[in-house]
């Protein structure tokens, strides 16, 4: 493909997201706008019209903000591709580091630190106006920063290791390099996921046993019932950052385990706890997990391939903007291109995982209200709802692009069906 054919293809590409993602933002904030001062009549009873507003307004300013995000991050893109930004590091970085792996992964993280600097003033915008707005902030600026910084380091301590080898890989396993790349990363996302919730969650967040004999009670008699072994019941301090309220569970194989935000056992009974619980085990007895995980690995297999087949392709550096190295040495390159890049046509499939994470939100409500009372959800999905100021009243069109979850409304009318 020629150089200028990739770069209109590319441009055309970004082009067509961020007015597709405007689109349907603006829909979105008609939409719920249009609603707000009128509670649907299925909610009516249980939830007052001054939380279905301050839904709407919450709903509404997250909005606002992603279309910020969305415009912001095209011309970032832009600037780092086709107006030179990542050639303009790569020459500086080679000349300075070289060609070898230390500057190949001083590139990457040159771009992925400009990235992260230019999203940090919303991330906190976010946290400290909206969230705190609407009553959700509960972390202090100390906490936030602090939370970065043990990103970054955790990021580096897992990252570098697996960019050397995939570099080395890039340069030294031949023509199908891309295929022993996808093993180490299936190695790797399953070791993170067996060492995440004893080594990394709580380097975040203070998780103690649950302390409540009652409700520890009824939780095991579900997991027995459902045929779930669990490592243990905990509960996080997610009051320490947020007044939202969850609860999932985490790990693999033996590592599993159960976690309740704080938040979460301050707001529902007993019967409520254990349907939300219920809901989450469904996705285990459905086996959401491994599907997801293999659908997730078939992607990567497929990227990785297509990268495999870019980077031999002098159009795909050029068309964005990139001269390569005669010298060789533009592995690191290749993979930060492709990662820019890639985002911006993954995003017209976004509707097909949205959709399939709605279907399998149904199947975890169905299996629910097999194994507790239908209504004990429904109450706590009303309560969910309310305390975190989700809207009743989405976009459509907006709902089905984007939502993992099914609108409130659809779900609480296929639990009546088995209440």
């Amino acid at each position: 493909m020629p150089t200028l054919y990739f770069s209109a293809l590319f441009v055309i590409a970004v082009v067509a997201m961020v007015a597709t993602r405007l689109w349907l933002a603006s829909r979105q904030i008609r939409f719920v706008a249009a609603h707000r001062d009128a509670v649907p009549p299925q909610f009516s009873s249980t939830i007052p019209l001054t939380a279905h507003q301050r839904a709407a307004d919450y709903t509404v300013a997250r909005t606002r903000l992603t279309m910020i995000e969305v415009v912001l991050g095209a011309v970032v893109l832009i600037a780092l591709t086709l107006l030179g930004g990542v050639q303009a590091l790569d020459l500086g970085i080679s000349d300075a580091l070289g060609r070898g792996y230390v500057g190949q992964i001083a590139l990457i993280g040159a771009v992925i630190a400009i990235t992260g600097a230019i999203e940090l003033p919303l991330d906190y915008y976010r946290q400290f106006v909206v969230e705190a707005r609407f009553g959700f902030n509960r972390m202090t600026k100390g906490i936030f920063f602090a939370d970065r910084i043990k990103g970054v380091v955790i990021g580096a301590a897992f990252g570098v290791p697996l960019l050397f080898v995939v570099l080395w890989l890039m340069k030294q396993a031949g023509s199908l390099w891309w295929l022993w790349t996808w093993a180490v990363w299936v190695v790797f996302q399953m070791l993170v996921l067996v060492l995440y919730p004893s080594f990394i969650a709580p380097l975040f967040n203070k998780f103690e046993p649950l302390k409540d004999d009652a409700l520890r009670a009824r939780i095991e008699a579900l997991m027995k019932r459902c045929g779930f072994a669990a490592k243990g019941l905990f509960v996080m301090d997610g009051s320490r950052r947020s007044a939202h309220g969850n609860a999932y569970f985490t790990g693999f194989g033996a590592a599993k385990r159960i976690v309740f935000f704080d938040t979460l056992l301050a707001r529902l009974s007993g019967s409520e706890i254990e349907a939300v619980l219920a809901h989450e085990l469904g996705h285990f007895k459905r086996r959401h997990v491994l599907k997801r995980m293999a659908v997730s690995f078939a992607i990567s297999l497929a990227l990785l391939a297509v990268l495999g087949w870019l980077s031999q392709r002098v159009w795909f550096y050029e068309g964005l903007g990139v001269r390569p190295s005669l010298l060789g040495g533009n592995e690191g390159l290749a993979l930060v291109l492709f990662f820019l890049a890639a985002p911006v046509f993954l995003f017209f499939v976004t509707p097909l995982g949205s959709l399939s994470s709605r279907k399998h939100e149904f199947e975890a409500d169905a299996f629910a209200a097999t194994q507790t009372d239908a209504q004990n959800l429904i109450n706590a999905l009303v309560k969910l709802y309310e305390d975190n100021a989700s809207t009743l009243t989405p976009d459509p069109l907006y709902t089905a692009f984007y939502y993992s979850h099914p609108p409130a409304s659809q779900r609480i009318d296929r639990l009546l069906q088995h209440a």
